[in-house]
């Protein structure tokens, strides 16, 4: 198939300096005027229908029209319309067509009836969110404000989203977010980790079975696609599905259809897919692990959750919501059996480095909730890992580990640090005002800023991180 000379990007984010600073989102428009109404309908998916049946993205209701006519697909180029074996034919600009790339302003003809297609392309900058917490999600560090930007953007559209990261990171939360801030809130969220399942249930599982079809199945079952009709599936541990299962979730991607086990019969199906994996998916791509057409189809939109040893100053939110929402701080009056954490506890949780992320995080929580006899966790109700993590910190100095050079570097750099979130705290996030205080240049000051990537918004009590004079 001879492709169209014009590359039209696809919806995805692009990166600055390794930081988001924009979102393209590829999107098309269909008009058509019947009975001298225009109506006109943009699109952001990336399978769109056409036809004269109801459940079509774009119906079209003629006689000369079929119940599936055609339907156009985003590929890494631009898009492509496919005729579905219709009675009357697909054209464009008047040449029938098997399949065609479409170009914006040409004329699509499906049996006598005229469309008009256009690209509807939108770019939008991303820009850190003021909020701290975004539908599930908490946290106040730039690199999580920039996430919730990018949320608020795609949840609307149907856009599939990969979502990339530690395990441990909140990917699920992630994915929780975007269907509860989409227009398929009130459907259901189907969520299957891939990596879970035995390989011989996993189709079964996914795309459900007909009564006989295999030993055990006494019963028909519906799948997963199936049940999250109108709704999300999240695919957990997408890495791990298993090569000959990929082609069947790339035709349930495309066709919008599955096919239950034991059966030849297609079932339509209306689901936004949201993945997840812990592993480098491009990487998989390479070494033959994993489909090259099926990466390409989900990752339309890809989100990397930073480790939670890259947001330290997201601790005192989590500790504060996990004591506050959790039923391990309650008691069987349904009271909070702790009410806070110490200074010390909080700064050792900080300079941990969280190798299982926020997962853990939560775990030493409850085990210090169930440890602390007082209304306050104290540095003694935290795992002994913890505690020798921040011992061998300081040890290290004392004992002469590392060189005077050394220790004098992390003390003045740990000072450095403290100073100036101090006063931009005292200074509400105003970094010209801190700036001033401390009798050092501005532009300096913002340079110790970087360096220890401290945020001025997130300093703020008041929620206000801009600079007066800018």
């Amino acid at each position: 198939m001879a492709k169209f000379p014009d590359y039209i990007p696809p919806t995805k984010i692009a990166y600055l300096d390794g930081r988001p600073a924009e979102i393209h989102l590829r999107k098309c428009k269909f008009v058509i005027e019947q009975a001298g109404r225009r109506r006109e309908k943009i699109f952001d998916q990336s399978v769109i229908t056409i036809g004269a049946m109801d459940d079509n993205d774009f119906v079209v209701n003629e006689e000369t029209v079929s119940r599936y006519h055609c339907k156009v697909l985003q590929d890494q180029d631009g898009y492509v319309l496919q005729d579905q074996s219709s009675t009357n034919g697909t054209f464009i600009n008047r040449v029938r067509i098997r399949e065609a790339y479409l170009k914006s302003g040409c004329t699509v003809q499906v049996g006598k009836v005229e469309l008009k297609f256009y690209f509807a392309d939108e770019k939008v900058p991303v820009v850190p969110s003021q909020k701290e917490r975004l539908g599930l999600l908490i946290g106040r560090n730039v690199k999580v404000r920039e996430i919730y930007g990018i949320i608020e953007k795609i949840a609307p559209a149907g856009t599939t989203v990969v979502i990339e990261g530690e395990t441990g990171t909140g990917k699920e939360v992630v994915a929780q977010t975007i269907h509860q801030l989409s227009p398929r809130a009130s459907g259901p969220m189907m969520i299957f980790d891939c990596g879970a399942v035995p390989e011989n249930l996993i189709e079964s599982e996914l795309f459900g079975h007909e009564k006989g079809s295999f030993t055990g199945a006494i019963m028909t079952r519906q799948g997963l696609f199936e049940m999250a009709h109108g709704g999300t599936l999240f695919l957990d541990e997408l890495g791990e599905l298993n090569l000959d299962l990929q082609p069947k979730l790339l035709r349930a991607l495309e066709q919008r259809e599955i096919r239950r086990v034991g059966s030849s019969k297609p079932i339509k199906v209306d689901v936004r897919v949201i993945a997840a994996t812990n592993r480098n998916l491009e990487e998989e791509v390479r070494s033959g692990r994993f489909r090259q057409d099926l990466f390409y189809r989900l990752s339309v939109v890809r989100i990397l959750l930073p480790p939670l040893r890259e947001r330290p100053e997201d601790i005192p939110l989590l500790v504060e919501h996990f004591l506050k929402t959790h039923t391990f701080n309650r008691g069987s009056d349904g009271k909070q059996r702790v009410e806070g954490i110490e200074r010390e506890a909080l700064d050792l949780l900080a300079g941990y480095r969280w190798p299982g992320n926020v997962r853990e995080l939560v775990n030493v929580i409850e085990r210090a909730v169930s440890f602390c006899e007082g209304q306050t966790i104290g540095v003694r109700d935290l795992p002994e890992q913890l505690r020798l993590a921040g011992a061998s910190a300081g040890v290290e100095a004392a004992t002469g580990e590392i060189t005077f050079k050394e220790a004098k570097e992390r003390w003045v750099s740990s000072f450095e640090r403290d100073y100036i979130v101090a006063l931009l705290k005292k200074n509400h996030g105003n970094i010209s005002h801190a700036a001033r205080e401390a009798d050092i240049d501005r532009k300096y000051f913002r340079k110790l800023m970087r360096k220890y990537g401290v945020d001025a918004y997130a300093t703020s009590d008041e929620g206000d991180g801009d600079d007066a004079d800018e």
